[in-house]
């Protein structure tokens, strides 16, 4: 299948490692011209010289202005923003009882405001255009919160009600936004997550995963290479008349439609 992304400009935040290069790479494979974006700019450089058509930008988006200025650069050097992926580290790991304000203000300014900037950089121009594409690293947390990652749990909620709600708005102007919602997907994150839980119960990390995988219906971790096709997929023109949606690559880990 033709995606139609040769010749587009796609902006992918994270993308130095994790979830993101791997969306980045699979961007790269289909002939868009992808922003590689990260705080660790000689990386996101590095990286970018091993695609077709890249460039790498240094950013922290916890700066003010830096969705602004970020954008900015990626349109001066590789054209208009026309594919937006919105993704973010995650923040530690946790239960409720123990969330106080502060933490959930700074999983917020993570998960939820940055992306927001971002999208309001990107948007006008999309709208402009008549296309565009927005596809947001969620978590299967979305769809049933995970024990263990409340903070994830509350500001991912909030960027899919944003989503949801922007998705209404602009979806008469050829502008598409969804979600991909990842389970158990083999990255430094979740392998992070599983020394955690193994520290935590005072259990071998390789017991852990076992456990892990006998919940996943297909028997094993994700790929981030299976899980960046989905989200190509979403950046692609065939999917033009999906929006609004949460689609899950997650093996069948969530119990439910």
């Amino acid at each position: 299948m033709d995606l139609g992304l040769t010749g587009r400009t796609a902006l992918v935040a994270g993308s130095t490692s994790g979830l993101g290069l791997a969306i980045a790479r699979a961007l790269a494979a289909e002939g868009a011209r992808v922003a590689i974006t990260g705080r660790r700019g000689d990386t996101a450089r590095r990286l970018a010289a091993e695609l077709p058509a890249a460039a790498g930008f240094e950013v922290d988006l916890a700066e003010p202005d830096a969705a602004a200025r970020l954008t900015a650069a990626v349109v001066a050097e590789l054209g208009p923003v026309e594919v937006l992926v919105l993704n973010s580290g995650g923040p530690p790991p946790g239960g409720a009882r123990d969330v106080r304000t502060g933490a959930v203000r700074s999983a917020l300014e993570t998960l939820l405001l940055r992306q927001v900037e971002l999208v309001a950089q990107a948007l006008p121009g999309m709208r402009a255009r008549q296309w565009g594409r927005i596809v947001a690293v969620g978590s299967s947390g979305v769809q049933q919160p995970l024990a263990g990652l409340a903070l994830s749990n509350i500001a991912r909620a909030g960027l899919a009600g944003y989503l949801k709600t922007l998705a209404g708005e602009v979806g008469r102007d050829g502008v598409t936004v969804n979600m991909v919602l990842p389970g158990r997907i083999a990255t430094d994150r979740v392998a992070d997550l599983d020394r955690f839980r193994a520290e935590r119960e005072g259990a071998d990390v390789a017991d852990v995963e076992a456990r892990s995988r006998a919940t996943i219906p297909v028997g094993r971790y994700g790929r981030p290479a299976e899980f960046a096709a989905v989200a190509a997929f979403l950046c692609s023109d065939p999917a033009s008349y999906v929006t609004g949606t949460q689609v899950r690559c997650d093996g069948g880990l969530v119990g439910g439609y």
